[in-house]
């Protein structure tokens, strides 16, 4: 199947006026950066709404039990009110929603969730369980609370429904691999989807172009996981792959040994390969990615090398 083929559910656009349910499916933020973090949102025309147990309170490092983080979860995508979810944080703990998320309730009430990091658990199942476009995209406490962590023009793109826009050097993207693939944008944090193999909760990736970051991860480890991936057959019928910005990762006196060994995790892997796009965990301003929506990897030229996404990520 061609994966241009593969329609993802849109969730509706998010201008300024829209809702935004504010939760923590994980760990707990501090509650200093969630309230600059919101200030900043209602300053830039949203209105905020925080969920019950956003803020945390345990157990261990958790924002709430189990059930808890569950309620605020839920209680954001049946409130008719609520135009959006935008995660306050990552850490730990968002996989534990999965056997208990309620899929009925999700696909009869589509709407952008916002987050990454841990949150590529759910983002995962968003789409193999509700056909869901979701969304790679800064956080609360994590990015809109530091100053120049968010970067605009992607995320209005994003959720304003821009129908073909592009991301590129301008962006920190550099051509690893030369080549051009196109399919729908998928992935996450690479230790998050590795975790998931095995399960009934594993990434999806058929004909995708695929996504990848992580944070404090070593250049051995981005070889291991990606042999893991290439063993599982997950990596079979990807038609490109964009790695993060490594800045959080490694230090610059790192950064050719880690390219090495991503090459080297990847032989065998005929498709494009670009590294250093500015999403997830980054210093500067984090990019929005929008998952699900169609999109073309270009490497062939490699001082303008490009992400374009050939459709809006949002309906009307």
């Amino acid at each position: 199947m061609n994966s241009r083929n593969r329609a993802f559910t849109k969730p509706p656009a998010l201008r300024p006026g829209a809702t935004l349910a504010v939760i923590s499916p994980a760990s707990t933020p501090k509650r200093e950066l969630v309230e600059r973090g919101l200030a900043e949102l209602e300053a830039a025309g949203y209105r905020v709404r925080l969920g019950k147990y956003a803020l945390g309170g345990g157990p261990l490092y958790y924002a709430g039990t189990l059930s808890q983080r569950l309620e605020d979860l839920h209680a954001a995508f049946a409130d008719a009110s609520v135009d959006g979810i935008l995660c306050t944080r990552g850490g730990w703990g968002s996989a534990e929603l999965l056997p208990y998320l309620d899929a009925d309730l999700i696909r009869s009430n589509p709407k952008a969730f916002i987050g990454y990091s841990d949150h590529t658990s759910l983002h995962s199942w968003f789409q193999n369980e509700a056909n869901l476009t979701s969304f790679y995209a800064p956080m609360v406490a994590a990015d809109f609370a530091r100053d120049g962590g968010v970067d605009l023009v992607s995320w209005r793109n994003t959720f304003e429904g821009v129908s073909e826009w592009s991301l590129g050097a301008e962006d920190g993207l550099r051509v690893l691999q030369p080549g051009e693939g196109e399919g729908n944008l998928l992935g996450g944090c690479i230790s998050i989807l590795a975790a998931g193999l095995g399960t009934p909760f594993a990434p999806r990736l058929t004909g995708s172009v695929l996504f990848l970051e992580d944070i404090g991860t070593k250049p051995y480890q981005w070889d291991r996981m990606l042999l893991h991936l290439r063993y599982s057959g997950r990596l079979e019928d990807v038609r490109g792959i964009v790695f993060g910005d490594m800045g959080q990762c490694v230090g610059e006196e790192e950064q050719d040994l880690l390219e090495r060994a991503i090459l080297h995790g990847l032989r065998g892997f005929s498709g494009p390969v670009a590294i250093g796009l500015r999403c997830g965990h980054v210093n500067g301003a984090n990019r929005t990615l929008p998952l699900g929506v169609s999109a073309r990897l270009d490497l062939t030229d490699v001082v303008n090398p490009r992400l374009t996404f050939l459709e809006p990520a949002v309906s009307g």
